[in-house]
């Protein structure tokens, strides 16, 4: 069990803080736990794949219908500003679990595994005595029952899980044995998640349930019913908008049963997207898609829906980041702290409370240009799990070597590669540059003023540049510091 109370103090650097990271207890002046609430609130976190900011219809689609995404976006905290923590869905997965930026684990890109040194959301709330399943997509690593990276390792209890995308007829792993299931993906990962918050409620146990979709993610299988909907578009986008129709009608039938369970009231359920908006998607506003670090490929559809926590219902325009999601839930259920290392994400719940109106510390995002690993979809689990002869990238004991050797001594300690950005406030600084670090590009943008990042100010604002450069550099600093093993 952990031990110490959670505690967090922002790191400063000149201008504005940073990140938060944990106070150490000291020796004989320890505070005592914090109380934990009366009924601590069942937690259920709910991702999509490849959902961007305008693939919902309370932010405007023009044909998209979701009217349970709708319904719950309305009756509890919407975000305007809500990011990804990265661009493509593996590093965003990564972010939620543990509260901090992915490249500081190793998962640059899709498809890489998270560490086993990283101390997860689910490590920490089994620990408090929560009941914690995952079911759906994982993209983490192995899903084999051996893997030091599957769901397993990583705090959940029950798990379901696939490696990767999936749309109809998965085949998932059943906490590493081969599960066969005929029909159409969201709805079946419901039915596994209901199946156990059913078992789960009945016990009276606390709930951490982890849903993620892998839905509306290519090849864009939609059942004909879905599709029929949006029969007047092109082919592609009929089946894009059915596949989040499908994820729509789940989402209606969890909120459904958390009500015939009585749990609804004291249900906190976040939901969010992994990434930006694809090709045949809408980005809303913003500029670029999923991949980019521009606003297209960072913003995403994001709402907290939690009757006995936020009975006021309203949108906020507070920037947030799936790495707050952490940070937030054992701040709300009064978890004691794990002896975290440096998170980049900062607690919400002054927020929830109406008693934050502007973010405290910046954003950092980095895609360091370091290419993903391709995982098998989940059609192909039977081929793989026995064996693994046929799936060379994933082989346990390749995966043990990769994510459990640390240091990694390779990555240069002041040659920060890719596309790197820095939000502030309003304003928003990109450093570019090509794989030797050399020749790096900077651009400023007012988000507030130019969304679509459009007009670059960097010339006519050196200053802001200036400052903001020195922060951003600071924060990739310490990135590599924590790849290393730092912390």
């Amino acid at each position: 069990m952990f031990a110490r109370p959670l505690r967090y103090v922002a790191l400063c650097l000149p201008g504005l803080f940073l990140t938060a990271t944990p106070l150490p207890a000291v020796e004989g002046d320890a505070e005592p736990p914090e109380e934990k609430p009366a009924t601590r609130p069942h937690v259920i976190l709910v991702m999509t794949d490849d959902q961007g900011w305008g693939d919902i219809g309370y932010n405007g689609h023009p044909h998209l219908k979701t009217p349970n995404l709708d319904a719950a976006a309305a009756a509890g905290l919407r975000f305007d500003r809500f990011y990804a923590a990265a661009p493509s869905c593996s590093p965003t997965r990564a972010s939620v679990l543990t509260g901090r930026h992915p490249n500081r684990m190793g998962v640059f890109s899709w498809g890489r595994p998270i560490r086993p040194q990283e101390i997860t959301l689910a490590e920490v709330l089994r620990d408090e005595g929560y009941a914690t399943g995952h079911f759906g997509k994982w993209h983490l690593g192995s899903i084999r029952a051996d893997s030091p990276v599957n769901p397993g390792a990583n705090g959940f209890d029950r798990w379901v899980s696939a490696a990767n995308f999936y749309d109809f007829h998965p085949e998932l792993s059943n906490e590493g044995k081969v599960l066969k299931l005929r029909g159409e993906g969201s709805a079946l990962t419901m039915d596994l998640a209901l199946d156990w918050i059913r078992e789960k409620a009945a016990a009276e146990a606390p709930i951490f349930a982890v849903i993620w979709f892998a839905a509306p993610h290519y090849p864009h299988h939609a059942t004909p019913e879905d599709a029929a909907l949006y029969r007047h578009l092109p082919k592609k986008e009929r089946h894009f908008l059915g596949e989040i129709t499908a994820v729509d009608r789940a989402f209606g039938r969890l909120r459904a049963e958390l009500e015939t369970l009585g749990i609804r009231d004291n249900t906190l359920l976040w939901f969010n997207s992994d990434n930006g908006g694809l090709p045949v998607g809408e980005s809303g506003d913003n500029r670029g898609g999923k991949h980019a670090l521009f606003e297209g490929g960072l913003r995403v559809p994001a709402f907290i829906e939690w009757p006995a926590g936020i009975p006021s219902p309203r949108a906020t325009p507070v920037r947030a980041c799936t790495t707050d999601i952490f940070p937030t839930i054992l701040d709300l259920v009064g978890a004691v702290d794990p002896g975290h290392p440096l998170l980049d994400g900062i607690s919400l719940a002054p927020l929830l409370r109406g008693e934050m109106d502007v973010r405290p510390t910046a954003l950092g995002f980095w895609n360091a240009g370091i290419p993903g690993h391709f995982t098998n979809p989940a059609g192909v689990v039977t081929k793989v799990l026995p064996t693994f002869e046929n799936w060379s990238d994933n082989k346990v004991e390749r995966v043990t070597r990769r994510v459990e050797k640390l240091p990694q001594r390779k990555f240069p300690d002041d040659v920060y590669s890719g596309h790197a950005a820095w939000i502030s406030g309003d304003w928003k600084l990109h450093r570019l540059s090509p794989t030797d670090g050399e020749r790096v590009r900077w651009k400023l943008f007012n988000l507030t003023n130019d969304p679509q990042e459009k007009t670059d100010l960097a010339k006519q604002y050196p200053e802001i540049v200036s400052d903001l450069r020195s922060d951003l550099e600071t924060w990739l600093a310490s990135v590599v510091a924590s790849l290393k093993g730092a912390d």
